[in-house]
């Protein structure tokens, strides 16, 4: 890239800002999309985690077994992308950083695969509601239009880390 360029993408961001490596840190909207992707990894890592009752919160918040294994399926390609971010540092594999610029891709094909799975679990088998799927359609619409319009995430697509000289 150009270097003014470069120099007008990051005028805007302070020291707080940069990591170890001088890139700037990621953005918030990677850890959105994948909470809401991977909450049904995280409704079973707490229910397994609660020492009274195992069962009784992914049962609260999944009614039906069939939702939560769903779940956990449409969560896949976010624990993809979980991979590929605690991969990415210097002297990564080649295939972290070939792969890095497409994890936008990934996050947006999982929040638009997690509601198509959501969407079939209402229309086949009446498994959610209406006023969930409405609710769950706003969000990945809204999580979706976070991803584009992210400054920041196009940055940290954009650079990779590399190994900085000694000072």
């Amino acid at each position: 890239m150009n270097e003014r360029l470069l120099s007008k993408l990051y005028q805007t961001y302070s020291i707080e800002d940069f990591d170890k490596f001088d890139c700037v840190k990621l953005s918030k909207v990677f850890y959105l999309v994948l909470l809401f992707v991977l909450r049904g990894y995280l409704v079973w890592l707490i229910s397994v985690t609660n020492m009274k009752d195992r069962v009784v919160t992914m049962q609260w918040i999944y009614p039906e077994t069939r939702l939560f294994f769903l779940s956990l399926l449409s969560g896949i390609i976010g624990l993809c992308v979980v991979t590929l971010i605690s991969l990415r540092r210097p002297n990564a594999a080649n295939w972290v950083k070939l792969v890095w610029p497409y994890c936008r891709i990934m996050l947006v094909s999982a929040l638009i695969f997690d509601f198509t799975v959501n969407l079939s679990a209402f229309f086949y088998w009446q498994l959610t509601s209406i006023s969930w799927l409405v609710c769950q359609g706003l969000l990945v619409f809204v999580l979706i239009t976070l991803c584009f319009s992210s400054k920041r995430m196009n940055i940290n697509l954009i650079e990779f880390p590399q190994i900085l000289p000694e000072k």
